[in-house]
């Protein structure tokens, strides 16, 4: 009878023992998939975060190889610059500046520029030629009318800035 109850408590114990166990690899178990699936999170948000980052420096690095294409004194020049590669430099009745402003990163000067009776094409080449001049101009305000001679044509009066690095 002795031998029937050591084999029970040993039976019972393994029992015991095998279910501990597996409750310690359930829990392993359980903590390592949550650890995953944050690992997996972390891994998603890494590569949008790399994908701005990308697209980010690509646009940096096109205003940086802009800044040094042409040496421009001052913002009448390259207003000259940018009228008279599209031949409208007659068009332009006033640039007037309004100043300079020293950053950490250069200098901004900024100039209120009169355009008169440019067609709807003629203006849209002057934004393009802006948009993608040598040297970092920016318009910051810009406004449109029609002209009071031919109403076909269009005066715009806007307010450029010219970013002249250190």
């Amino acid at each position: 009878m002795r031998l029937k109850a050591d084999t029970k408590t040993v039976f019972l114990s393994a029992a015991a023992a095998i279910a501990i166990a597996c409750a310690v690899m359930w829990t392993l178990y359980s903590s390592a998939n949550k650890e995953h699936a944050g690992l997996v999170a972390q891994r998603v948000e890494l590569t949008a975060l790399k994908q701005d980052f990308l697209s980010l420096k690509s646009s940096v690095g096109a205003v940086e190889s802009r800044k040094s294409l042409t040496k421009v004194q001052g913002i009448a020049q390259a207003v000259d610059e940018v009228f008279s590669s599209i031949g409208l430099a007659d068009k332009v009745k006033s640039v007037k500046s309004g100043g300079v402003v020293e950053k950490e990163y250069g200098a901004q000067e900024e100039a209120e520029v009169q355009v008169e009776k440019v067609s709807m094409n003629e203006m849209a080449n002057i934004f393009y030629r802006i948009r993608n001049a040598p040297m970092i101009l920016t318009i910051k305000r810009a406004t449109v009318k029609t002209s009071f001679d031919d109403p076909t044509l269009l005066n715009i009066s806007m307010t450029l800035t010219l970013v002249k690095p250190k």
